[in-house]
């Protein structure tokens, strides 16, 4: 069984230019190491998946007894960032994971797109203009243009309908971006560039997993097997005896 997935955290972002000159957005991830410090098993537990933390400088003091007792089980270093990640056949059909082992950003080599989770940027108590892109009122006059305005119901059904867009607490929820591409990989430094924005500040942590359901290639688009739409239609015309 292999690894889907792995931790790690956003660097930030930059360009890069292809081999045709076309610039790209990407955003650096710093994908581990990682380490697996439990295996889920289907007759223990019900279900198959790895936990692994991310490993990073964290005092063995900063950690609670809990932790350092599951932590010992594994020889495992210190980790405060620990989710879990399902379990893929592998390719020889072997057990090769086993607890203890280091997850690196190496099992992406053979992926294409990635799906990325993160939490998104915390922005306080917001009005409903900035958290739900309401129009507002006129911006002249005297008038508050960024103010809801009235929510009543006049007298039927006197009362306000659950789900109404409100002012109120705004980011910092859990944001998944589908189908990364995957720009680059430094094996050495444990980097992973992909294309497009990830949610989340600098430094924020992110789960990275090979993406679900990634895109069908589109193959012949404005190379020599593209089909001349025009061309294709008169082929198929019936010709005039």
């Amino acid at each position: 069984m292999a690894i889907t997935g792995i931790l790690g955290k956003k660097i930030g972002m930059t360009q890069v230019f292809d081999e045709k000159g076309d610039v790209h957005p990407i955003t650096v991830l710093q994908a581990g190491p990682c380490v697996i410090t439990q295996l889920k098993s289907l007759a223990k537990d019900g279900y198959e998946a790895a936990q692994i933390g991310l490993v990073e400088f964290v005092k063995a003091s900063k950690l609670t007894k809990p932790e350092a007792g599951h932590l010992a089980k594994t020889d495992a270093p210190p980790v405060k960032y620990v989710k879990e990640f399902p379990l893929e056949l592998g390719a020889d059909g072997a057990e090769s994971t086993k607890a203890g082992d280091r997850v690196l950003v190496d099992i992406f080599s053979d992926a294409k797109f990635v799906d990325v989770v993160g939490t998104s940027k915390g922005r306080g108590f917001a009005g409903v203009v900035r958290r739900h892109n309401f129009a507002g009122g006129p911006a002249a006059h005297g008038h508050m243009f960024q103010v809801q305005g009235s929510i009543g119901a006049s007298s039927f059904p006197s009362r306000v309908f659950p789900g109404q867009r409100m002012p109120g607490h705004f980011g910092t929820d859990q944001v998944t971006v589908r189908n990364l591409r995957i720009r680059g990989i430094d094996l050495d430094e444990n980097l992973l560039m992909v294309e497009g924005a990830v949610p989340g500040p600098r430094d924020g942590y992110v789960m990275i997993t090979k993406a679900k359901a990634p895109p069908r290639e589109r193959r012949g688009f404005a190379g020599s097997g593209t089909v001349d739409p025009l061309k294709a239609s008169k082929k198929a015309s019936p010709k005039k005896k």
